[in-house]
């Protein structure tokens, strides 16, 4: 039997909509397009039509949602790829769900895990018209809390980067992870190539679809497997999209690959193998893109994006800090008022995603005025927390604004609602961060100029 191949793209941007109109505003770095989605639609989710019923995939739910809006035809090809896939490969689509917001779920607390893992499972649901086998974790942001919740929400197996495994591995198998509980439950967890998807990601793999088929080959094993950004095919890398279409429909098969998706390969080769997962420093998580776990969602770890060399990222810090203590303040307020209106706030919150995707079907309960804008106020407190606000080089970026926009209306429906929002103390915490342009000022500068 040949080897078999399976290509996974992360497809993601986080939101980019003004929370208060809906819309994405302009933005110029984008040009000559009007915004960064725009942009990204013509160089790589359009033009990857062809490859999505050839490679395993997931597109972000506030992504899907603007391509719904703004690129039906996009949209709908994504849908019928995985429908076409789900008849080719015995029953199991290519696409797979994700974490709602792009939260690093291991610096989530546990009820926001569980409503962006929640959330990301009904919409995956609502629009692909099948439960979902698995669920990228942003960043591949993990830890065993992380993998226990996938267990108990009946998923089949997570996708990994190799030096998040805790000894060395074999990528061209899966391996399975128990429960922590002892109950005897399991995901199996398969652990990408690294240096392929290196190569396709950082060092022009995709220059030569015959160059790209010959690394495959030269790997060996039952089992190649690679994940990278789908973005690097048309965006980070012009052209990328052809070499994988020519890759996988003419030298992979000239060569005798099993092109497949990973819910079918585990019909064949169920894991046999226990594994235990590197849990980071502390126990607080591992990712694929942060040699210290997950410190770059929280601290200066050293990790960074461009900028200039004397910049650092302390920042990040006090950001965390402001936003959970926000956070915390609402969610206080929102059992408290909540629980006059709702019988379970929290199940209630897990549920407003049915709201969100189709209005027209929304509970009685969640009509009320009232309601509806506590639960947007913490629709925002999520969407506070999408990991790109750390990811980059600097606070005044437009990643981080966008997650402070997110605040700023929570802050505004408290407002509207009545309960006293501790507008202080979180522009204390936020005046901590500092931008490392001197023009640019602190977080709080930063919060207090922005517009609705």
């Amino acid at each position: 039997m040949p080897f078999a191949l399976i290509i996974h793209g992360h497809f993601y941007q986080p939101p980019r909509e003004n929370p208060w109109t809906g819309e994405v505003d302009v933005e110029p770095g984008a040009a000559p397009f009007h915004d960064w989605n725009e942009r990204i639609h013509a160089e790589c989710y359009a033009p990857n039509i062809v490859n999505y019923p050839l490679i395993s995939f997931n597109f972000g739910p506030t992504l899907l949602s603007w391509l719904e809006t703004h690129h039906r035809d996009t949209y709908q090809e994504i849908l019928n790829a995985d429908h076409e896939s789900v008849v080719a490969r015995g029953g199991h689509g290519n696409a797979i769900a994700q974490a709602y917001g792009h939260a690093i779920l291991p610096l989530c607390n546990e009820r926001d895990r569980l409503t962006q893992v929640v959330w990301g499972l009904k919409d995956f649901r609502y629009r692909f018209g099948r439960n979902a086998e698995a669920l990228w974790l942003p960043e591949t942001a993990a830890n065993d809390d992380v993998l226990a919740l996938l267990i108990e929400q009946d998923l089949r197996y997570v996708i990994l980067a190799p030096h998040q495994a805790k000894g060395v591995i074999d990528t061209s198998k899966p391996y399975l992870f128990l429960h922590p509980d002892g109950s005897g439950r399991s995901l199996a967890v398969f652990f990408y190539n690294g240096p392929l998807a290196r190569a396709i990601a950082f060092e022009r793999a995709l220059a030569s679809s015959r160059g790209l088929v010959e690394k495959f080959v030269s790997v060996g094993g039952d089992l190649v497997n690679a994940a990278t950004d789908g973005e690097t095919y048309g965006h980070h890398f012009k052209f990328g999209d052809l070499c994988l279409t020519h890759a996988l429909t003419v030298e992979a098969k000239a060569a005798g690959l099993w092109i497949t998706n990973y819910g079918e390969y585990l019909d064949h080769n169920p894991p046999e193998t226990e594994i235990e997962i590197d849990n980071g420093p502390d126990g607080e998580g591992s990712s694929w893109s942060c040699v210290h776990g997950v410190g770059r969602w929280s601290r200066d770890c050293g990790c960074h994006t461009g900028g200039e060399e004397e910049w650092n990222q302390a920042w990040r810090k006090p950001l965390r800090e402001a936003l959970n203590f926000l956070r915390d303040d609402a969610a206080e307020k929102f059992e408290s008022v909540g629980s006059d209106y709702l019988r379970d706030p929290w199940a209630a919150r897990n549920d407003y995603i049915d709201v969100i995707l189709d209005p027209k079907h929304a509970r009685a309960e969640f009509l009320q005025p009232r309601v509806s804008q506590l639960l947007e106020m913490q629709r925002s407190a999520l969407l506070m927390f999408t990991s790109c606000g750390w990811f980059f080089s600097d606070l005044a970026g437009i990643e981080t604004i966008q997650v402070l926009r997110y605040a700023a209306r929570v802050v505004d429906l408290m407002n509207q609602l009545g309960l006293d929002p501790p507008t202080k103390e979180f522009l204390e915490l936020l005046a901590e961060a500092k931008s490392n342009r001197p023009d640019k000022g602190n977080g709080a500068e930063i919060f207090l100029r922005l517009k609705k």
